[in-house]
């Protein structure tokens, strides 16, 4: 029997918690920041928890954690 590959672009995206969700960072943090406001800059740093209505699909992706 073949092993299950993980899909690697998401498991670059995703990380999962120790609760079992899973963390992503947001988009738009990277550069051309002069534009951004501090607040805009400041809620980009930090990581969101992936919506539960997108957890199967992602649980899909990442069959291995």
């Amino acid at each position: 029997m073949p092993k299950i590959k993980t899909n690697r672009a998401a498991a670059k995206r995703f990380k999962r918690t120790g609760t079992g969700k899973f963390t992503f960072s947001k988009a738009n943090g990277s550069h051309i920041l002069t534009k951004k406001s501090r607040k805009r800059k400041r809620s980009l740093r930090q990581g969101q928890i992936i919506d539960k209505t997108n957890v199967r699909e992602v649980r899909l992706l990442l069959p291995n954690g």
